[in-house]
């Protein structure tokens, strides 16, 4: 960092000094010598343009010299002002922040289980742009207005930004989301152990069904040059496709999964396709620099470009992509509303809820119902520790919130089928447990009654067997302002990067986290509290709001950079003209 420091100012004092009219190099012994107009002839045309870039650096500099500051939704707004002058941000996903689900007479809110939209939804109210969502909900044609929009989020909150929802048909749902995209690149990019499935038909529709999406990105643009989020691997064609409907839009790419290794990658028939469309990205973004490092060899091996190592940049087709990593967070601090019920009343509640007694040991896992959660493998580990410690018979239970997801795909039905057998078969087990060991609740639940379960729980269990980042691990910590409470995490997860003080478990050793769980059940408050302040401090300074600021920040520099490289590449009469000089003549 030091050097890097003083290659940056070193830079910038050459620039300034050849607008002084000094030379770079100079003979030994000599000053630098002014010219009698100050910068050197062929700088005078772009010089107005050189001092507004250097004042933009170090702008730049500045602004990641703060980035101690609290990160905070008004700092996410300052950014959007001092950086991007107030541009407007359009966020595509698949999933959808809030969801319309009619009940009889009645509509209901729901908010879906997912970690991109804890991620992207304070994002959205902090810079009030407009977010492009699949409305998938039964009632979500009956709330929008006649341009497919609802503001958002519902009363009795006051509306943030819009909702713009896109509709597909059954055969485009089938092929795009439940075919190409999950059961074809999410077991691809996971090691999970299921094959992934690709058909020609379901490319067809994720072909269709992208660029449906970018022509929604084109209606909804207020100008020429927006910045256009795009969210994960349902959308890897997008990037190009909005690339060139808006060729001056600032395209952040974010892959919320894993990305394999080459091998793996080039077993998809479409590999070529899907890298030129990530590669229409201004910047594309991994959890983790695992990830990053994976997708420039991939790139290397697969595709002909230019690809810079040291910089983590692709030039392709002539335009260059930024491949870097940010590590993706949750909100800090929590919403009030989750934090409302003191600890000791959810703790109570959650018992009683169950008919637990007041001392009963409580375990907590929330996840989506899927594969690469490693459900399974944390209900063995609770079977083991049974095993291995029988006091703990009766005495501690395990509550698996588990939303069903994806039920169209056989693989999801069998392994929800898997899930449930195997609870039933260890509370079978142990008969002589007052409270049963496992709990699964196969149902959705709102962000406010998991928080509940997180405050009520001694420890929360993380197994993912392959995750981006895992957003589960760090709402726990932050759910925890009494700084009590045990994370026990997944190795093979990008949280236990950042959170070492967690206990680290391997998934498959099914031994190791009957362990972690005891040593976990057994943990003084004091070491308890020590662990659980290092990770809360950790998520307070890297909260989501940074990690959307970085891109920004980064966003930012680049349209700078690109305006600069646009301006000197015009004719010299241009130049001066713009710059408000006669033209000289000649």
């Amino acid at each position: 960092m030091f050097i890097a420091q003083l290659s940056w100012r070193g830079w910038v004092q050459g620039l300034r000094a050849l607008l002084r009219g000094e030379r770079l190099v100079l003979p030994p012994g000599r000053a630098g010598v002014r010219g009698p107009s100050g910068p050197p002839a062929e700088l005078r045309p772009i010089a107005k343009d050189l001092r507004a870039l250097i004042e933009d650096l170090e702008a730049d500099h500045r602004s990641r010299d703060e980035d101690q500051l609290a990160w905070s939704p008004a700092t996410l707004r300052q950014i959007l002002e001092r950086e991007l002058r107030g541009q407007e941000v359009i966020v595509v996903s698949n999933r959808e922040p809030y969801i319309h689900v009619r009940h009889g007479t009645e509509i209901e809110v729901r908010r879906p289980a997912s970690g991109l939209v804890t991620a992207l939804e304070p994002i959205m109210r902090a810079c009030s742009g407009t977010w492009i969502a699949h409305g998938g909900g039964n009632a979500d044609r009956e709330v929008v207005d006649k341009h497919d929009r609802v503001a958002v989020p519902p009363p009795p909150d006051a509306p943030a930004y819009q909702l713009r929802r896109v509709w597909l048909t059954e055969e485009e749902e089938q092929g795009y989301y439940y075919g190409f995209a999950n059961e074809g690149l999410w077991p691809l990019c996971h090691i999970a152990h299921v094959r992934p499935i690709f058909r020609t038909s379901d490319w067809e529709q994720y072909v269709k069904a992208n660029r449906k999406f970018a022509v929604t990105v084109q209606q909804e643009a207020q100008s020429t040059d927006p910045i256009v989020l795009v969210q994960d691997y349902h959308f890897a064609l997008l990037p190009r496709m909005i690339r060139e409907a808006l060729p001056n839009a600032t395209i952040i790419s974010f892959w919320h999964i894993p990305w394999p290794n080459p091998e793996a990658f080039a077993i998809c028939p479409w590999r070529e396709e899907l890298l030129d469309g990530l590669l229409g990205s201004t910047i594309l973004g991994f959890h983790t620099q695992f990830h990053v490092n994976n997708f420039v060899d991939t790139v290397d091996r697969l595709v002909e470009a230019r690809v810079d190592r040291e910089m983590f940049a692709v030039t392709y087709r002539g335009k260059p992509t930024s491949v870097r990593r940010y590590p993706i967070s949750v909100e800090w601090p929590p919403p009030p509303e989750l934090l409302a019920k003191p600890v000791e009343q959810c703790r109570t509640e959650i018992r009683q809820r169950h008919d637990m007694p007041p001392e009963h040991a409580i375990g907590v896992g929330v996840e989506r119902l899927d594969y690469t959660k490693g459900i399974e493998e944390r209900l063995r580990a609770v079977e083991r520790l049974l095993e291995l410690e029988p006091r703990w018979i009766g005495k501690f239970s395990f509550i698996q919130i588990a939303a069903p997801t994806r039920t169209r795909i056989d693989e999801y039905r069998t392994y929800e089928g898997r899930v449930r057998d195997l609870a039933t078969r260890i509370n079978q087990r142990f008969p002589e447990a007052a409270q049963p060991p496992i709990i699964l609740k196969v149902e959705h639940h709102q962000p406010d009654e998991i928080f509940d379960y997180f405050r009520a729980a001694d420890l929360c269990m993380v197994t993912s067997l392959h995750d981006g980042m895992n957003l589960v691990a760090k709402e726990f910590v932050s759910a925890r302002d009494d700084e009590r409470g045990v994370l026990i995490l997944s190795l093979f997860t990008g949280a236990a990067r950042e959170l070492p003080e967690a206990l680290i478990v391997n998934p498959y050793d099914t031994d190791q986290c009957a362990a972690a769980l005891q040593l976990a059940l057994t943990m003084p408050s004091g070491e308890q509290r020590t662990r659980m302040r290092l990770m809360r401090g950790l998520i307070q300074d890297f909260n989501v709001f940074r990690w959307a600021g970085r891109m920004l920040m980064d966003a930012a520099a680049m349209r700078r950079r690109g305006r600069l490289s646009d301006f000197v590449k015009k004719p010299a009469n241009e130049r001066r003209s713009l710059l408000g000089r006669p033209s000289s003549g000649r």
